[in-house]
């Protein structure tokens, strides 16, 4: 004959703790989960507007130079705004990426080089 267990009210409670701590985990999983999307650069930090003079305006000036050198060449890669900024092009390219970050500008990738630009605004209707 099978035996049934009476669970008692302390293992009830147990039970229900074990519960509450697990989902906690769960939860904390996740936040964690989110905040790795944005470092890793799955999605902006911060969603921006346009890259506009108030925005510029609010930039440090490193960041604002290497914005501004972005807006005049278009499409462009570290290597092209290091040779117009006389900055080095590991410089540059942190810089780029933090802009990217805060999503003032994208980048796409194509072969070996990764190519940065400001987002064009679309026209509405």
């Amino acid at each position: 004959m099978p035996s049934t267990r009476r669970l008692s009210a302390s293992d009830c409670l147990q039970e229900r703790l074990d519960m509450s701590t697990l989902e906690k985990i769960l939860m904390n999983l996740e936040q964690m989960n989110r905040k790795m999307d944005l470092l890793l650069g799955k999605a902006p930090l911060v969603e921006q507007g346009p890259l506009d003079a108030f925005a510029l305006l609010d930039m440090p000036d490193h960041l604002r130079k290497t914005a501004m050198k972005v807006v005049l060449l278009g499409r462009c890669t570290a290597q092209d705004v290091s040779n117009d900024t006389g900055r080095a092009r590991a410089v540059e390219s942190m810089y780029l990426n933090q802009l990217v970050l805060m999503g003032y500008i994208k980048k796409e990738r194509k072969g070996r080089k990764t190519f940065f630009f400001v987002a064009e605004l679309r026209e509405e209707n």
